[in-house]
């Protein structure tokens, strides 16, 4: 049975709110929902049947795709395309600029984020996740992408079609994710690596380098412990470097020994 016939979610009708503003060059499609207190910016295309929800804001030159839903509070930034029959959750900020800093002498300065970001067909991104638009080219969510709450994508990655992440994951810049993957919650990676379809992070683990093999499972997590079997623990690694050092040497003594 479809548990949408149980949904006590109120039925919302086409129209536009009293106090939203849309700028006269957006174009809405049929049976289009603006709720309260919106904002629709310059040059922005919301095609048949999508609902922006109250307080939502499209800054200008934005796409989004029949049937998508915003709830409230959205943010999407300049330029940004969004598929069709996709969710945004309350919060969520779509196409703020990337982390993209250059240090000169003695201070930072910005680099321009020239991208954007486009998300495909029937995905979903939670509350408060946010996704920086690209530095040059754009950042990619392909269709059938599920994001959970407080996630963070960073500028220029790409996700494959049907990958699945848990709240609180970190991706970083220029990260390629391929299709069918899924992390766990807490779970990131280092910019600049590849990751194969169909692999498994598990919880808090971190992916420092790229993946090459589809289908593997990945965890680099330490599982919590009582706080005075853990201070052991550590107090033992910080012992692993002697340690080594008196097995080199007993190797080498070994190899002497034998070879007499």
């Amino acid at each position: 049975m479809d548990a949408r016939v149980f949904s006590t979610r109120r039925e919302w009708s086409a129209g536009i709110h009293p106090s939203a503003s849309v700028d006269p060059t957006a174009t809405l499609g049929n049976d289009v929902h603006v709720g309260a207190n919106a904002v629709i910016g310059p040059g922005c295309e919301i095609a048949d049947a999508c609902f922006i929800g109250p307080a939502c804001v499209l800054i200008a030159d934005c796409r989004i795709g029949r049937g998508s839903r915003l709830n409230a509070n959205v943010t999407i930034c300049e330029a940004v395309v969004i598929g069709e029959r996709t969710i945004i959750h309350p919060g969520a900020v779509i196409g703020s600029d990337g982390f993209g800093l250059a240090f000169e002498q003695d201070h930072w300065v910005k680099i321009p984020q020239l991208g954007s970001v486009k998300i495909g067909n029937d995905c979903e991104i939670g509350s408060n996740t946010t996704i920086d638009r690209g530095a040059i080219g754009d950042t990619i969510i392909e269709d059938d992408v599920r994001l959970d709450n407080q996630i963070q994508i960073g500028h220029n990655v790409s996700i494959g079609a049907h990958t699945a992440m848990a709240g609180r994951v970190g991706i970083s810049g220029s990260t390629h994710i391929g299709k069918y993957c899924m992390f766990a919650g807490s779970a990131g990676t280092v910019g600049h690596i590849r990751i194969a379809d169909r692999t498994t992070v598990n919880y808090c683990s971190v992916v420092t380098k790229s993946i090459t093999e589809p289908g593997t499972v990945w965890s680099a997590a330490l599982p919590a412990r009582p706080v005075r079997d853990w201070l052991r623990t550590v107090a033992g690694l910080h012992k692993i470097e002697k340690l080594n050092r008196r097995v080199s040497i007993l190797e080498k003594s070994t190899q002497e020994v034998s070879k007499k």
